[in-house]
């Protein structure tokens, strides 16, 4: 079976409020290892494919996924690159002692998960200015 191109919406919103709890858990308790939940989930997602916190979520779907709004895949794994990749740099540099870059890290994707909650998608635009940069390009060396 091949795989969808698209995720329900509410099992990203479930990702995305994972991530913004616990970069929240960790400033409040000074615990980085919290950031694991997410930072392990997204790794499994981009390496496996598989999501452990949303497939956790879906089993409380009220109706089959199509029936909910969908998110694209490929956009959705642009954007768990960039959460994984601060949620790291945010727990090494915790682990490092280098607070204020820790906090740098984990804000940037503790916001960016919260302002996509609320309608507006910095990864998506991030994408959106990457691929009109490549499209100019391509056709200035066509030209």
């Amino acid at each position: 079976m091949g795989q969808s191109t698209s995720i329900p919406r509410p099992l990203v919103r479930t990702n995305q409020w994972t991530i913004v709890l616990s970069v929240l858990a960790t400033w409040i308790t000074h615990q980085p290892w919290i950031l694991c939940i997410p930072l392990i989930a997204g790794l499994f997602g981009l390496i496996f494919h598989v999501n452990p916190i949303m497939r956790f979520a879906r089993l409380f779907l009220r109706h089959p996924a199509r029936h909910y709004a969908q998110e694209d895949r490929d956009q959705q794994n642009f954007n768990q690159v960039i959460a994984v990749t601060c949620l790291t740099l945010g727990f090494a540099f915790f682990l490092m002692h280098l607070a204020i870059v820790a906090y740098l890290f984990t804000a940037m994707v503790g916001i960016s998960a919260f302002v996509a909650i609320l309608g507006f998608c910095i990864g998506c635009f991030l994408r959106f200015q990457w691929n009109q940069y490549r499209y100019r390009r391509s056709l200035k060396t066509s030209a």
